[in-house]
């Protein structure tokens, strides 16, 4: 074939992983693309949102939402809060099977065929089925960006000392701030960085999360609500779970387990989740010896594919022996995470590991991330897309006289991998079954936000934190008022899991439901800080005696689902302008890593044809 004819096959095959990860991003999240907001359990989008203390983590709760919620009040006013909710959700699903593609493209070199499987192991799977049905759209940029930060710091690594590669660490900083919507995401994306840039990097790395996980590390500092131990109840209430016949070793092995037993898709309640994860587990096992560099190269291996600008290692043929050196140690230092964030959860849901994790989080400040372990299987998805690329190869391999990635046998094995992945989970598809669809607020949520022009917090009624809407479906879902208003709405962060109730941070917010509860004065209320009362009329949950406490305040809003009253003589509680300044800084430095980072990353050009030192033994 002509040099122009394999340019043209290359850019092909570079095009293709693309525009199948977004039809599978659209498969699974295409009831999203009509109008409406996505409210699902944890998922709350609003039309608009506002810069209240709480979206800058400067409330009394723990800063599990930032810098999320900042970016919505900041973008929202400008475009519709649901339509960024929902083009984020998509992107992160296309990222993370894109990402997983030139993962595999780049760390062993495979062709479309087993790309095309990677993508599949990224994007169809338990785990993107679970969290899409918790509501943890932001989490999941977090895992999108698993592969890319794999990726930058795999480059990072090859570079080695003495070159010019901004582009790489601005790669890794944009994935660090993308993953950083949540301080889980962050944690996901530093734990794969640090295992893979090798030590001599690993101080850059730390430097560059811990400016990108600024504004929930300064919201902490601030508030001081994250340095609170957290509540031990809440280690048995968000462990691992088992699914059917699986156990929770097995459940987990197969990316499932969350420990909401109704956010799972119904054919993993079924031996249809024994089947998939069997699967699953097969079509990565065997490519298990050739991700870790323990088996002969197949046939067709040893050719080096056609280099194009397209290829962003920047490295020559003569320094191919260290890259394939840093490549094996990549490889294989994501074999290991993958083993560690399959095992450790499941120790986390025995007896004695709940012991130890309780005994953790009660003592130690901010362990609480750590509760939900489960969420920590994300750092195996990495390993898991080139385990199946690289076993796809092999079993097209054993086909094929020669050439085997251009063989007819490679097209008949990946599809066969691809249609044994996606058939036992059949029900990821449009919406997780149709559960992932968007809703309607009733107009009288922007009535309430247009009355509210004066101090004070808002306390709402009945008491707790999620709701039951004629609108929002069977499941509970968060309340949309703290997103919704512009003022900060007091939260308890109290969560019913189990028939438990686990609590929550929020000493204040208790005092204030307590009063309501009560019935006690208005000038309880307003000495507590609250200015406002929301009364949402069309959920269930306990109201007590607040209609004595109702009675002595200003009416100033009243249709059939809501109702808002002012509270007289409020003593402001707002946060001190020196640290929502602080708080300001650190978004903007996070949003400067995000927007700063990808676009250096996408800019800048590596030199193609410069000699790249091979890493040493120790990086």
């Amino acid at each position: 074939m002509s040099g122009s004819g394999l340019a043209r096959r290359d850019r092909w095959a570079r095009f293709v992983p693309a525009g199948y990860s977004g039809s599978l991003a659209v498969v699974i999240a295409g009831p999203l693309l009509g109008p409406g907001y996505l409210l699902l359990r944890d998922a709350v989008s609003t039309p608009r949102s506002y810069m209240t203390d709480s979206a800058l983590g400067l409330g009394d709760a723990a800063a599990r939402a930032v810098p999320q919620d900042a970016m919505l009040a900041t973008l929202s006013p400008i475009v519709d809060g649901g339509l960024i909710v929902k083009t984020i959700l998509l992107v992160a699903l296309w990222a993370a099977g894109y990402g997983a593609a030139v993962l595999a493209r780049e760390l062993l070199r495979v062709s479309l065929g087993p790309q095309l499987v990677a993508v599949t192991v990224a994007l169809w799977n338990p785990y993107v089925a679970e969290r899409v049905l918790q509501g943890h759209w932001s989490l999941l940029t977090g895992y999108a960006a698993l592969p890319w930060t794999a990726l930058a710091a795999y480059r990072i690594r090859v570079k080695g000392r003495g070159t010019n590669d901004s582009h790489n660490w601005g790669a890794l900083a944009g994935c660090f701030a993308a993953a950083g919507l949540t301080p889980t995401g962050a944690l996901l994306a530093g734990t794969t960085a640090v295992v893979l840039v090798g030590r001599r990097n690993v101080l850059g790395a730390l430097v560059l999360l811990s400016a990108a996980s600024a504004p929930w590390l300064a919201a902490t500092a601030l508030s001081g609500a994250g340095t609170a131990p957290s509540d031990p109840a809440g280690i048995a209430a968000f462990a691992a779970r088992a699914e059917p016949a699986l156990g929770t070793l097995g459940s987990l092995a197969g990316l499932g387990g969350i420990w909401n037993a109704d956010a799972v898709p119904a054919s993993r309640t079924t031996p249809l989740a024994l089947i998939a994860t069997a699967l699953l587990l097969a079509l990565v096992a065997i490519g298990i010896r050739t991700t870790a560099g323990k088996s002969r190269a197949t046939k067709g291996d040893t050719k080096r594919p056609t280099r194009t600008a397209g290829d962003a290692t920047g490295d020559n043929a003569a320094s191919a022996g260290g890259t394939d050196r840093a490549s094996l140690r990549v490889r294989r230092a994501l074999l290991v995470l993958a083993a560690v964030a399959v095992v450790l959860p499941a120790l986390g849901a025995t007896s004695w590991g709940m012991s130890g994790l309780e005994w953790l989080v009660a003592h130690v400040p901010g362990a609480g991330l750590l509760r939900d372990t489960q969420k920590y299987v994300a750092l195996a998805m990495p390993a898991y897309v080139l385990c199946a690329a690289a076993g796809c190869r092999a079993v097209a391999a054993r086909f094929a006289a020669k050439e085997p990635a251009s063989s007819p046998g490679m097209a008949l094995t990946a599809t066969v991998f691809i249609a044994l992945l996606v058939l036992p989970l059949f029900d990821l598809a449009w919406g997780v079954g149709g559960a992932l669809k968007p809703v309607h607020y009733p107009i009288g949520w922007q009535k309430v936000a247009e009355r509210i022009d004066g101090t004070g917090d808002i306390a709402v009624l009945p008491g707790g934190m999620f709701r039951k809407f004629p609108y929002s479906g069977k499941v509970a879902v968060l309340d949309p008022a703290p997103r919704m208003l512009p003022r900060d709405v007091l939260q308890t962060g109290e969560l019913p899991v189990h028939g438990r109730t686990v609590a929550g941070e929020g000493a204040r917010a208790r005092e204030v439901e307590t009063a309501l509860l009560h019935g006690d004065s208005a000038q309880r209320l307003g000495g507590l800080g609250v200015g406002w009362v929301l009364v949402e009329r069309t959920t269930p949950g306990p109201v007590g005696e607040s209609k004595t406490t109702l009675a002595q305040l200003e009416s100033v809003y009243a249709d059939s689902q809501l109702a808002l009253y002012r509270v007289p003589d409020t003593t402001d509680k707002a946060a001190h302008p020196a640290h929502r300044a602080i708080a300001y800084a650190a978004h903007i430095l996070w949003a400067a890593l995000l927007v700063g980072g990808l676009l250096l990353a996408a800019i800048a050009t590596p030199h193609r044809h410069r000699r790249i030192r091979p890493p040493t033994a120790d990086s």
